[in-house]
């Protein structure tokens, strides 16, 4: 999306959400952090006099999809969601979808399981309730402080991942069950082929209800939103 937006000359800034250190560089004016809520967003897109605003955001980041949908019915600002479709599952798959996060905890077996935890670091406490379980973490960033799990081993490493590597990655670990969340897309769907491929069960967290707006599937899809959703001044 910066990309093509970049490409086309489109007067844009590229908001990260600040929690990656390192986040990957874009051809685009960069910030990093949160903007403080509605009105901290209400706030922004005022101030820059943005036009535009397109929500490319993870799909479980659905309390800033909320705001911004909130901050752009305040201000007028059109809006759209960059999303990807859903995973589906095949025949061969073993996936059990649940609704959040209690319910893949639920999902585990009391103790004995080793699980692949592809969720992040931002909800591991619920797991607590299964400790003697081993997790498995695949994060961005080393952790700052201790894993509140006590069996449990962090991999560092970025995507887009591929099935041999995950493959190897669950042989190594002895992996018996998978958690994951519908997040969709290419980057992230090695692990469940992986899963496939080695006939274990996957928990599969749906995605949470965010407000309706309007969502487009592909970069060129909104690119062609914005050619012909004419504003005088355009900022995105």
């Amino acid at each position: 999306m910066a990309a093509c937006l970049a490409k086309a000359g489109r007067r844009a800034v590229f908001s990260y959400a600040g929690r990656t250190k390192r986040p990957v560089l874009q051809p685009l004016p960069m910030r990093q952090g949160g903007f403080g809520g509605v009105a901290g967003l209400v706030d922004y897109i005022t101030s820059k006099k943005i036009t535009h605003v397109i929500d490319a955001t993870h799909p479980f980041a659905a309390q800033m999809s909320a705001h911004a949908v909130a901050a752009c019915h305040e201000t007028g600002a059109r809006l759209c969601a960059l999303q990807r479709p859903v995973w589906q599952p095949g025949p061969e798959d073993r996936w059990q979808p649940v609704a959040d996060i209690a319910a893949a905890v639920a999902a585990l077996p009391e103790q004995g399981a080793r699980v692949f935890l592809a969720i992040g670091k931002q909800t591991l406490d619920p797991f607590v309730a299964k400790a003697r379980n081993f997790y498995l973490l695949r994060l961005v960033d080393p952790p700052v402080a201790d894993l509140p799990l006590p069996y449990a081993q962090a991999v560092i490493a970025r995507g887009p991942f591929d099935v041999d590597g995950d493959l190897a990655l669950m042989r190594a670990h002895n992996i018996t069950h998978v958690v994951a969340k519908n997040a969709g897309g290419t980057g992230a769907v090695a692990k469940l082929k992986a899963a496939r491929n080695l006939n274990l069960p996957v928990i599969l967290i749906e995605r949470p209800q965010v407000p309706d707006r309007q969502i487009f599937a592909t970069v060129a899809d909104v690119m062609e939103w914005l050619a012909t959703d004419h504003v005088t001044e355009r900022g995105v």
